[in-house]
Formats: structure tokens, C-alpha cells, sequence
């Protein structure tokens, strides 16, 4: 029997991992203590899933640890090497805003954990894959030096910029460019988790995900935007748009259709890639348009503030460019289209936090 460990197993990703190998009958081992009450408040918390998950599947163990403790995730990795047949590596402090007022404990959490991590990992399962859950914030704010066409509900692409037709690649730069302070500490994760499979000879992979979402994303004011925007619009509550018209693009991907990517590496590993991995062209939503999306399901219209000043360093219009995963994996199919992500957001009923 497989033994898969999941870091950040209550999150929106690390749940949809815990779920999927359970479900396939594998023993999973979450590691989780709940940072996002810390970082977000309580309306954030994900302790019921860490509850829920012990409850629903018996093949499943939590354990209430700080990603960042070294000893109790060594005791881990030690008593349990021969049996580990995938490390996937979701737990971080995963905002934007947030990085920018503690610049060294988002580093300390995003960066020096993961390169403790993948060390723990080549001493006691060097042969065991390995997923890291990246972000196209490595990519910085050049990806706004691109040509875009103003339209309607959104920017664009334009023709002229065929480079990026497809969406962002992965042979984008990550230089000269202002990433976010959460940028540069998960840059940094991203680095180290190639290098340890290009240097050391470790199968690891990379996935630098754009907007991740789903039912179970406990979404917030300063991170996962379209979970928020969907309870903002339920409650009634007033939502404030931030830059760019409100036209700024994202790509979507649900975290099942995520999960199933890294599940397809982990079956068939390569050594240090990357992919980028988001919704793509089939995907993908501006801010104005999401917003009819939800006033169109709750039959109101939502009380919308704008400010005119966009996030530094935040991306204007970010699409994935899949191909070279589907190049890998050509089998991956992703099951949720814009639509299916929206009632699947909706389908939890009205909540409050």
C-alpha cells in the first residue's frame, strides 16, 4: 500500500490531495496546524477539514505541525521512507498583501521550510517524487511589459505578442522584474526545488499555478479572490475591486484538476520541471466578468468599491500556458469549465463568516 505525504492538508489543495488518494485507497499523512486562522483570522480557519478528512476516510492521519518544525517532520520522513511513494509540498504563507508586512517570516515559511523539506526528503526517500506547489508570481510584473488591448470586460493579449498567444510559457523571464516579496520567497522555493532535482538527481517538479479555486477554499480579503468575491456576493457584502478597471485577467483552475496533474507526474516523475499550470485558455475570467457571473446567480446587483491604485508588482492579465504539461502528460484532462467552477463555488449555499 501507497503512502503519500501532504504538507498544508487542510487547505483548498492539500484537502483535494488528501481526498484523491484516499479515495484511491492510498495512506495519506497530512501535515497542517492551521496557519491560515493566524495569517487571515478566523473566517479563514481550516481546522473543520482537518476534522472532516479524519472523520470521512480512516487511511487518512493528520498531524498538527508547523511546517517549519524540522525535528517532528524528520521523524516523519525517517519512520516512514520505504513506504513513501509521493511528497506533495502545498502547505505556505500563500498571500500576496500578507508577505509585505512580515518579509521575513513569509520567507522563513516559504523558502528556508521548503529547502528543509527537499533535504529531509534526499536523505530518506531520494527516489520518492516530489511536487511543489508554486505561483506565476515568479514570474514578477514583467509579464505586464507585454502589449494588451484594452476591450470591453477585460484586457487581452495583443495580436502582435503571438509569444504569449497561448498563454504565459515557462521559458518566460523571472528577472529584472518586481515579483512581490511573496513572489521572491516562492521563487526562491522554486528554485531550489529544480535545483535538487537537476543538482542532487531527485524527481521534482514545479507547478507555478495561477488562481487556484474550489468549494472548500476558505477564501478571504487577501487571498483566494474568487472564493471571496463568490461569498461576498452570497452575504451581500460589499466587494473592492483593486486596479486595472477592474479587466484584469486570471486563469482558474479547480483543485481537483490540479491534484490529478500532480497525480499524473507522481505516476510517470521527471527530473527538476516546471510547469506552469492554471486554467489556460479554457479558463479563465477578467474581474468584471466574474462579477456578472455572480450577480447573474444571486439575481442582485453587487455592492462594488474600486480603487484606482493597483497591488505592486501585480499582474495585469495572467493566462497558463499548458502546453508543455499536456506535452507530458497528454492523458490530463481538466473535468471543470468556467460554469462548473462557479456552481461548484455557489453549490455550498449561503454562508457567512
Amino acid at each position: 500500500m501507497s503512502l503519500i505525504i501532504v504538507t498544508g492538508s487542510s487547505g483548498l489543495v492539500g484537502s483535494e490531495t488528501v481526498k484523491y488518494y484516499c479515495q484511491l485507497g492510498a495512506d495519506v499523512i497530512g501535515i497542517d496546524n492551521d496557519q491560515r486562522a493566524a495569517f487571515f483570522g478566523d473566517s479563514a480557519s481550516t481546522a473543520h477539514m482537518a476534522h472532516a478528512l479524519s472523520q470521512q476516510f480512516p487511511n487518512f492521519t493528520h498531524v498538527d505541525c508547523d511546517i517549519r518544525d524540522y525535528a517532528q517532520i524528520e521523524s516523519i520522513l525517517k519512520r516512514h521512507n520505504t513506504a513513501i511513494s509521493g511528497i506533495i509540498h502545498t502547505a505556505a504563507q500563500p498571500s500576496h498583501d500578507w508577505a509585505a508586512s512580515a518579509p521575513a517570516l513569509d520567507f522563513e515559511i516559504n523558502a528556508v521550510a521548503t529547502l528543509r523539506l527537499l533535504e529531509l526528503a534526499r536523505t530518506y526517500c531520494p527516489t520518492t517524487p516530489f511536487v511543489f506547489t508554486s505561483t506565476n508570481k515568479v514570474y514578477g510584473d514583467h509579464v505586464n511589459d507585454q502589449q494588451y488591448d484594452e476591450r470591453a470586460t477585460r484586457w487581452e493579449i495583443s495580436e502582435q505578442h503571438s509569444w504569449f498567444s497561448h498563454g504565459v510559457p515557462e521559458s518566460a523571464s523571472i528577472d529584472a522584474t518586481k515579483h512581490s516579496v511573496f513572489g521572491v520567497s516562492k521563487a526562491s522555493a522554486d528554485l531550489m526545488v529544480q535545483e535538487y532535482g537537476r543538482y542532487f538527481d531527485l524527481p521534482t517538479a514545479c507547478f507555478r499555478c495561477g488562481c487556484i479555486t474550489g468549494s472548500d477554499h476558505s477564501g478571504v480579503k487577501l487571498h483566494g479572490f474568487l472564493s471571496y468575491l463568490v461569498n461576498c456576493a452570497q452575504n451581500d457584502r460589499p466587494y473592492t475591486v483593486i486596479g486595472h478597471k477592474g479587466k484584469q485577467v486570471r486563469d482558474n483552475i479547480h483543485g481537483s484538476d490540479l491534484v490529478a496533474a500532480f497525480a499524473a507526474f507522481i505516476e510517470a516523475p521527471r527530473i527538476g520541471e516546471v510547469y506552469n499550470m492554471g486554467g489556460g485558455r479554457e479558463i479563465n475570467v477578467s474581474m468584471l466578468e466574474a462579477i456578472a457571473q455572480c450577480e447573474a446567480r444571486t439575481g442582485r446587483q453587487m455592492r462594488i468599491n474600486v480603487d484606482d491604485e493597483m497591488r505592486s508588482g501585480d499582474h495585469i492579465w495572467w493566462i497558463s500556458d499548458l502546453r508543455k504539461f499536456k506535452t507530458h502528460y497528454p492523458d490530463w484532462r481538466m473535468k471543470f469549465n468556467l460554469d462548473l467552477v462557479f456552481d461548484d463555488l455557489f453549490e455550498t449555499g449561503e454562508r457567512s463568516d
